[in-house]
């Protein structure tokens, strides 16, 4: 049996950058792009954490999120601060720029959400990332 999983997520994950980074500057929101709003994303849900922690929840290699966030520390979207915990360590936390923009981000989010699942009903929604999240599952036993 012919598969194509691997590559049409891969094709749909291309075609979803470049519309939503799209959307993005048609909002008006030009401060990040898409790849930077992921780290936005989690820092929203828990600020103030750690590098480690930061890559694993946004899955990027530590050396890709600590050039992406000498990129946004430019920008005055996040702050790196001691870790009260361990010297030795950094904390990533928001600015107010970055918590500003959060309300736009997330409209922008609905609507690309509403776009992916065009013509899906919620049933098929629900079975969809299952099988998604089966995948994933599958592919972190190895990572």
């Amino acid at each position: 049996m012919e598969t194509k999983g691997g590559y049409l997520i891969s094709r749909i994950k291309q075609a979803g950058t470049r519309i939503f980074d799209r959307m993005l500057a048609a909002s008006g929101i030009d401060a990040f792009n898409g790849a930077q709003g992921r780290i936005l994303y989690v820092l929203w849900q828990c600020e103030d954490i750690s590098i480690s922690s930061l890559s694993a929840k946004t899955s990027l290699a530590n050396t890709t999120l600590t050039s992406m966030l000498d990129r946004m520390e430019s920008t005055g979207l996040i702050i790196r601060k001691p870790d009260p915990a361990d010297r030795r360590s950094r904390l990533i936390a928001l600015t107010e720029k970055a918590r500003a923009l959060r309300q736009e981000y997330e409209q922008v989010s609905e609507r690309m959400n509403e776009r992916y699942y065009t013509g899906f009903t919620e049933e098929e929604i629900k079975q969809f990332e299952t099988y998604l999240q089966r995948v994933l599952t599958n592919l972190e036993k190895e990572d």
